[in-house]
């Protein structure tokens, strides 16, 4: 199983970042794709979530109104666009997988798999 986000850079307040999460190794359709971050000194916290086989989607707080997930399924490719960066966007992004349907994994916890992460550093 293999999960490769990339995407991430710096980019001032108010810049725009588009996020890529490459999955191989399991089946796509059965999964539900996330986002996750890690601020410096911060727990990690969900972004959003997104099935593939159905097109549902969930945002955290932390998302809502400014991010857009979306998926590729021909590419088994995740996308996260981030619009109206904040400086509190700052972290370490992270997709993860989880057997299942959305709504399994809204609370945030409970993925299976688990890929390394993308640097976002956004600037004031």
């Amino acid at each position: 199983v293999q999960l490769q986000a990339s995407g991430g850079g710096l980019v001032q307040a108010g810049g725009s970042l588009r996020l890529s999460c490459a999955a191989s190794g399991f089946s796509f359709d059965d999964y539900t794709i996330g986002w996750f971050r890690q601020a410096p000194g911060k727990e990690r916290e969900g972004v959003s979530l997104i099935s593939s086989s159905d097109g549902s989607t969930y945002y955290f707080d932390s998302a809502k109104g400014r991010f857009t997930i979306s998926s590729d399924n021909a590419k088994n490719t995740v996308y996260l666009q981030m619009n109206s960066l904040k400086p509190e966007d700052t972290g370490v992004y992270y997709c993860a997988a989880g057997l299942g349907r959305v709504t399994l994994f809204s609370a945030g916890y409970g993925m299976d798999y688990w890929g390394k992460g993308t640097l976002v550093t956004v600037s004031s």
